[in-house]
């Protein structure tokens, strides 16, 4: 019987809903983290009878026709990009980045990932680095007897040294931009790559046109609303159930049917 598969479709569907919806709530404390929601869409029709068939030799058209689905399929699960609060926590090389951008890291193997994640720290070279160690690009190196670091909303990085009354000036934080930020792809590490759906990463100076601002010792939360989660979650539980009665419901039509058989 065709319910059968076309309820185990809404089955499997709602099953990648949950999935969807329990790794948002996982990453409800992620720094940076953007949510995922899942989009479906129905598959192939059997269609028995066409709208506009004929329906006498006199030319009279059928106004409906007749077509029956045969389930459904995932077909995205797009990140939300949208702005998470920001929380602070007056850490120096904390940042966050208010409005458009991504901050540029190098990776080990020499590729330009992206990130909202904005909690860097140094490394024993004095070197802004996230904390998985990788570089945060343009580099930027703090020297060790550096008393007082400042970060503009600007990108402008600024350091006080002992003997100088002016801060000395250690480079600018730059940020990248793209076209389709959804086309962007996720690797973990709140890391994300740029692919041909992306388009080429934009770069320029934050605060500038088109890009936020950088704010020191804050940083990005994750975009996740737990009470939309978890009616969501509701939601699709819901869903599978009934696509479960279908299922129920077909093999009992099927088990009548064969009893009158035997009949």
């Amino acid at each position: 019987m065709r319910a059968l598969q076309t309820a185990a479709t809404g089955m499997m569907a709602q099953e990648l809903n949950v999935q969807v919806i329990s790794n948002n709530i996982a990453n409800l404390r992620t720094t940076g983290f953007k949510r995922q929601r899942a989009q479906f869409q129905d598959l192939l029709y059997d269609t028995q009878r066409r709208p506009g068939a004929a329906s006498s030799d006199q030319g009279n058209q059928v106004p409906v026709g007749i077509s029956i689905g045969s389930g459904v399929k995932t077909a995205s699960t797009p990140r939300v990009m949208a702005q998470g609060s920001v929380t602070q926590t007056e850490k120096d090389f904390d940042l966050a980045i208010r409005g458009e951008g991504f901050f540029r890291i190098r990776l080990p193997d020499g590729r330009t990932a992206y990130t909202r994640d904005g909690s860097f720290e140094t490394d024993s070279q004095g070197q802004l680095v996230t904390n998985d160690g990788y570089l945060v690009e343009p580099g930027i190196t703090i020297p060790q007897n550096a008393q007082k670091v400042s970060i503009s909303s600007l990108g402008q990085v600024q350091v006080q040294v002992p003997g100088q009354t002016a801060p000395q000036d250690l480079g600018q934080l730059q940020l990248a931009r793209f076209v389709n930020k959804v086309g962007l792809e996720s690797i973990g590490d709140n890391l994300f790559l740029e692919t041909a759906s992306s388009g080429p990463a934009l770069d320029g100076a934050p605060n500038s046109e088109g890009f936020g601002s950088l704010q020191q010792g804050y940083l990005e939360d994750a975009n996740v609303n737990a009470v939309t989660e978890i009616s969501a979650l509701i939601a699709a539980q819901r869903a599978y159930e009934m696509n479960a009665r279908i299922v129920t419901a077909a093999d009992q039509m099927l088990s009548a049917t064969t009893q009158m058989f035997r009949g």
